[in-house]
């Protein structure tokens, strides 16, 4: 059996499998702030499970999914988990007794999903997570794809209206600014407010907010197609905590898709749209990932 892990900026998920990816026992609690606090949550989270599972730590591998920069076991610029650097896989072995596979949390929601889907190994997928960031986790040909410098699928960044607005990276129109929780909150420029406020804001009846929620829709119609156009994969599959806004994104996003459809007969025969869809909220996509990771898959 496999353990997996999913470090995220609220809280830590950690689920035992099976070799098929069937969750046998799940636990889910905050996560810890500091390299300190994120290890100990991460520990007690997988005690937890394994012990619901009723297994022992030697009897499951081990996998773990958190936000930064990961390079081999150690994690840089976490800025959720107020972690500057941490060697996670070093110092999780120490508490556990074994070393885990660590990864970028988004490469293995990318993973999890394409592993639940069962679809076939040749089926290749981009899994686009619009969360308090936006990036994108790639699985070609049944393994996680993530570049020279593990930046493949760092779409947030890419700038879609040059006279758009300002990102935290300092870059006009990116897709991050355009859809991402952090990005509505940016252009709302209210303390305190959130990704939420600012669709409940346009529910409302706000004009300024629908135009920031109008700006969403098209920033993941823009990057369904940034994907499809430059890996031509099967599938989107659209998961994070942007997804809690419903239909109306999604909806939004497809109006785009099908207009862009009907002034490009080129667009139109890739059918943008039908290749675009949401994920479960509720399915712990990147915890299996990171426990199939630990198995050897990906």
């Amino acid at each position: 059996m496999h353990l997996g892990i999913d470090i995220g900026g609220t809280k830590t998920d950690a689920v035992v499998v099976d070799t098929a990816g069937a969750v046998l026992a799940r636990d889910r609690r905050p996560s810890g702030r500091g390299a300190d606090a994120v290890v100990a949550a991460a520990l007690e989270s997988a005690r937890a499970a394994c012990a619901d599972a009723g297994v022992t730590p030697g009897e499951v591998t081990v996998g773990i999914g958190t936000p930064g920069t990961v390079v081999d076991g150690i994690v840089s610029h976490a800025v959720n988990l107020r972690v500057d650097r941490l060697d996670l896989a070093g110092e999780f072995s120490a508490g556990w007794g074994a070393r885990p596979v660590v990864d970028n949390d988004v490469n293995v929601a990318a993973l999890g999903a394409w592993i639940l889907a069962g679809d076939g190994a040749d089926r290749s997928m981009a899994y686009l997570n619009l969360g308090t960031g936006l990036a994108a986790g790639l699985v070609l040909g049944g393994r996680v794809w993530r570049g020279k410098r593990g930046a493949a699928g760092e779409i947030g960044h890419i700038s879609v209206d040059p006279a758009g607005p300002v990102g935290a990276d300092g870059l006009p129109g990116g897709l991050e600014t355009y859809a991402s929780g952090s990005g509505l909150a940016l252009q709302w420029a209210v303390d305190g407010a959130t990704g939420r406020d600012v669709v409940e804001a346009a529910a409302a009846g706000d004009a300024r907010a629908r135009e920031i929620c109008e700006r969403a829709y098209y920033g993941l119609a823009s990057c369904v197609r940034v994907l499809v156009l430059t890996l031509d994969v099967d599938e989107v599959v659209v998961g994070g905590g942007m997804t809690a806004w419903g239909a109306e994104l999604m909806d939004g996003a497809t109006r785009i898709l099908d207009a862009w459809a009907g002034a490009s007969p080129f667009l139109a025969s890739l059918e943008l749209a039908a290749r675009m869809r949401p994920l479960d909220i509720d399915v712990p996509v990147a915890a299996v990932g990171a426990a199939m990771l630990g198995g050897g898959r990906g």
